[in-house]
């Protein structure tokens, strides 16, 4: 059983673990398809099974798919930055809120004075317009967005300056992620790992596999503090 208590540092991913944010980027992929002209009628799952087990992942299940869209655009950064661009219009419209525990643990860590951050592979802008809408997101006094390292995750460049920047020991870091390729980053820094998803998500099988530990929301680390 883990005690978090007992650890020096925590690591927070941002999307889909501190903030409910993956309902909007699977609605956003959904209106780009749409706009080229492809029925992207997916459930959620599907779309968290695509875009949790590596960077491409997204890219690879949707040129699969709709074989069409890469005969008209072949450029991934193409449709990448059409996507940034609704997923930013649908931030705007106020469409968010936080995970479940996630208030709860964050104010408990800025109340004990913790050394805690978030290391996300979204750019600065969005992260911005999300932090402006939640107080306690304020409050976390590191950030390192995906413009502070070179290799995104599931290298583990940006856990490893976070942890050099918050100076403390290796063997008492913990870190939570909600997608195998996060997992992998964490482990990656020799952090002790925790994958936060629902039960019946199939990275359940590969997080056991790797050896980190897994719980089904941010409530339950609040309830083991």
């Amino acid at each position: 059983m883990v005690v978090f208590s007992e650890f020096e540092i925590f690591l927070f991913d941002f999307d889909g673990l501190l903030v409910d944010t993956e309902p909007l980027h699977f609605a956003a992929y959904v209106e780009l398809c749409r706009r080229h002209g492809f029925d992207l009628n997916w459930s959620l799952g599907e779309y968290c099974k695509a875009a949790h087990f590596k960077s491409q992942g997204m890219k690879e299940a949707l040129y699969r798919a709709f074989p069409g869209l890469y005969k008209q655009e072949p450029r991934w950064e193409v449709l990448y930055a059409e996507k940034k661009g609704i997923y930013e219009r649908m931030l705007q419209e106020g469409r968010l809120q936080l995970m479940p525990g996630a208030e709860v643990l964050l104010m408990r860590l800025q109340d004990e004075k913790r050394k805690h951050c978030v290391v996300t592979n979204s750019p600065r802008v969005q992260v911005e317009m999300i932090k402006d809408a939640f107080a306690v997101l304020q409050q976390i006094p590191l950030w390192l967005t995906r413009e502070d390292y070179e290799m995104p995750k599931p290298s583990p460049e940006g856990y490893l300056k976070a942890i050099e920047r918050l100076e403390g020991s290796k063997s008492r870091v913990v870190g939570f992620e909600d997608s195998m390729k996060g997992l992998k980053s964490l482990l990656s820094a020799e952090a002790t790992a925790v994958l936060i998803c629902p039960k019946d998500h199939p990275q359940l099988i590969e997080c056991s596999e790797w050896g980190a530990f897994y719980l089904e929301s941010l409530s339950s680390v609040v309830d083991m503090y």
